[in-house]
């Protein structure tokens, strides 16, 4: 598994976590043993992720609102939730990732931790948020 996807999949156990528990970023690495164990490369990937997602938290928050229209948040899943939260967060502050990739990343961890309707259901709100957010303001 590369560093990217692992991270990535160790930032949504984060970011699970964190909403559950209200745990701080230090808590959970410091208990964490999938991260401890995690390359060096990875761990910073994931802990970079979970940082930026926490810092940005609101506004993420209200672009997931905005762009799933007739889902309010507290009734989605909660690990689709975060998985939304990771990739709009990814979006929107590593541009130097292809919005494909992010979505694609985000399907694939829909499908492995969420429902049956995840997959579908995130790469609809992240599609839309992409040419209504991202891609306008890429020039596209």
């Amino acid at each position: 598994m590369g560093v990217r996807r692992r991270g990535r999949e160790l930032a949504l156990q984060m970011l699970y976590q964190h909403e559950l528990s209200g745990a701080s970023l230090e808590e959970m690495t410091a208990r964490f043993e999938d991260l401890e164990q995690a390359p060096p490369a990875v761990r910073e990937f994931a802990v970079s992720l979970v940082r930026g997602v926490i810092a940005h938290r609101p506004d993420i928050d209200r672009f997931v609102a905005e762009q799933a229209e007739h889902w309010r948040l507290e009734r989605m899943a909660a690990v689709d939730r975060n998985i939304l939260r990771l990739a709009i967060y990814e979006l929107l502050f590593h541009p130097d990732t292809p919005p494909a990739v992010v979505i694609d990343e985000a399907v694939e961890l829909a499908k492995r931790y969420g429902s049956e309707q995840s997959g579908p259901f995130v790469n609809g709100v992240l599609d839309g948020f992409v040419h209504r957010q991202i891609m306008p303001s890429r020039g596209t």
